[in-house]
């Protein structure tokens, strides 16, 4: 097991910070990531940040997390946390502990955001702080 983690992001949250800012806030993914940087090198642990708009590459990011040996993935999956099997899948395929996080509360908003297949697979779920979500997730995953 490396100290490194995995923070992989899914489609739209390229842009955040312009993206309905009064449900996922002013910051970038550029402005969480250095946020996770500065802290994951308080903690000794080394951020692997990603994001795509394609389900695929998430699910090999997943199964290279594992392959790596990371010591756990924070995943926030946008969109796919709704439909995507796949995800739920590559998720329950790995030994990799997985945190998902949202910058909203789904279960605030549309019924259809009420389902999270992963939540369904992953060790835990935070959501709801904005940009502070991700830096939770960096705690809870230093602790693994």
């Amino acid at each position: 097991m490396t100290d490194t983690i995995f923070v992989l992001n899914g489609p739209n949250l390229n842009l955040l910070g312009t993206r309905e800012p009064e449900i996922y806030g002013a910051d970038t993914l550029d402005d969480i990531a250095g946020q996770l940087e500065d802290r994951a090198q308080e903690l000794g642990l080394e951020i692997d940040m990603r994001q795509s708009n394609h389900e695929g590459h998430l699910v090999d990011w997943l199964h290279e997390a594992q392959a790596r040996g990371a010591k756990a993935v924070i995943l926030n999956a946008g969109a796919f946390t709704h439909t995507s099997i796949a995800v739920h899948d590559a998720i329950k395929g790995i030994r990799t502990p997985v945190i998902e996080v949202h910058l909203s509360n789904p279960h605030t908003r549309e019924e259809f955001r009420h389902t999270s297949f992963v939540g369904r697979a992953a060790k835990g779920t935070i959501a709801g702080f904005g940009a502070l979500s991700y830096t939770l997730a960096l705690e809870a995953a230093a602790r693994f």
